[in-house]
């Protein structure tokens, strides 16, 4: 069972002051009555005892039977975790005051705690990308600490961090892949995880440069992704972007047709080794797509979001929030939910075989699910 940080223990000791505080200065809440012997009180209150192991499991498995909200759920774990406090369906300890109390505080400290530590660092799980190699000269596994034996294929490498192992061993090594920006050679067609663990980015800075580009000038632009900017400019800003990562200039001084950055964002996404919504997850999301009933299949499909890669979902939803700002311009534009989701849906979602029949099957599902994304990115987001 992993220790508290000290940090934890500090927050919520002061957490449990100021609510004392405000029992305190609360005259209709003077008096605390907690039901029990008075041990078992004081057991509950003892900021010593707050954080033991044993009261810390009770208070797990007492949480999980709360069938409450997701989020109402991590709150009242939080609250329960933090205070001391056992929650359960029968006899608990919450009073309706010190929910809203505590609630609000612990709240804002989680969520100072979740910024800072996403402005260092974005933690997304990468598996290696282990390759067949020969090594000169002596080489030794880097998991277990054996010579590799043999002159030719002694082990594997992995291509984007350089992690040299025996093939058996490779099966065993944690999915804990640190990309080395001198191995990327390329930001298209590169593995979307794997550029922004490399870049150490929250998504692809192609997405996000090429959107603030879009929103900047270009949201009241006539067909905007439907019309097609001229190839060997989009591929210029490919170029641009390959050569010289986060500084590619694609300002109106060097491209002023707004549709030929949209067509190199298309272009990244239809270059993806592995699409955004993953080849494993692809046929959950036609199924999902083809339910009848309209608040089953928006539950479907939350389900199945939850199951893309970390980095995959959060490029996905920023574009989502993008694309619906594009549709509040539909007046101008003429882009609405449905059009951009005949635009991206095959550019977003591929099927794992290489089909022209299943492709073409399942064309009217990927239009629905992209145009379901934009038009409840609130709510599936």
């Amino acid at each position: 069972m992993p220790e508290v940080s000290a940090e934890w223990a500090a927050a919520a000791s002061n957490l449990l002051s100021n609510i004392r505080s405000s029992w305190t200065n609360c005259a209709v809440l003077t008096t605390v009555r907690l039901p029990g012997a008075e041990e078992d009180r004081e057991k509950i209150w003892d900021p010593s005892a707050m954080f033991s192991e044993d009261l810390w499991l009770e208070n797990e498995k007492t949480c999980a039977v709360v069938h409450k909200s997701k989020r109402g759920r991590k709150r009242q774990e939080l609250l329960a975790v933090a205070l001391g406090v056992k929650v359960g369906v029968k006899g608990a300890l919450l009073w309706q005051p010190l929910k809203l109390f505590a609630y609000s505080q612990i709240t804002s400290l989680v969520r100072r705690a979740a910024l800072t530590q996403n402005d260092n660092h974005f933690n997304y799980e990468k598996a290696h990308n282990f390759k067949v190699h020969t090594f000169r000269g002596p080489h030794w596994c880097e998991y277990c600490a054996n010579f590799m034996w043999g002159l030719i294929a002694q082990g594997v490498r992995c291509s984007d961090c350089g992690l040299n192992v025996h093939k058996q061993c490779s099966k065993y090594v944690p999915n804990d892949c640190q990309p080395d920006l001198k191995r990327i050679k390329r930001v298209y067609c590169c593995d979307l995880t794997t550029l922004v663990k490399a870049h150490n980015t929250q998504r692809p800075m192609v997405v996000d440069s090429c959107i603030r580009e879009i929103e900047a000038r270009g949201l009241k632009s006539e067909g905007l992704y439907r019309v097609s900017g001229f190839t060997e400019h989009i591929e210029d800003v490919k170029m641009a972007f390959d050569r010289d990562g986060d500084k590619a200039d694609i300002s109106a001084s060097i491209y002023p047709d707004i549709n030929i950055i949209a067509g190199a964002l298309k272009l990244y996404f239809r270059d993806l080794p592995i699409p955004v919504i993953t080849y494993d997850t692809y046929s959950k999301f036609i199924e999902a797509a083809k339910i009848s009933n309209p608040d089953e299949r928006l539950e479907a499909i939350h389900e199945v979001l939850m199951l893309l890669p970390a980095a995959h979902y959060e490029t996905l939803r920023y574009l989502m929030i993008h694309l619906k700002k594009v549709t509040l311009h539909e007046k101008e534009n003429f882009m609405n939910a449905e059009n951009l989701g005949i635009v991206f849906g095959p550019t977003l979602m591929r099927p794992p075989e290489d089909s022209t029949l299943a492709t073409l099957n399942d064309m009217r599902y990927q239009k629905l699910i992209v145009q379901i994304l934009i038009e409840n990115e609130d709510v599936l987001f």
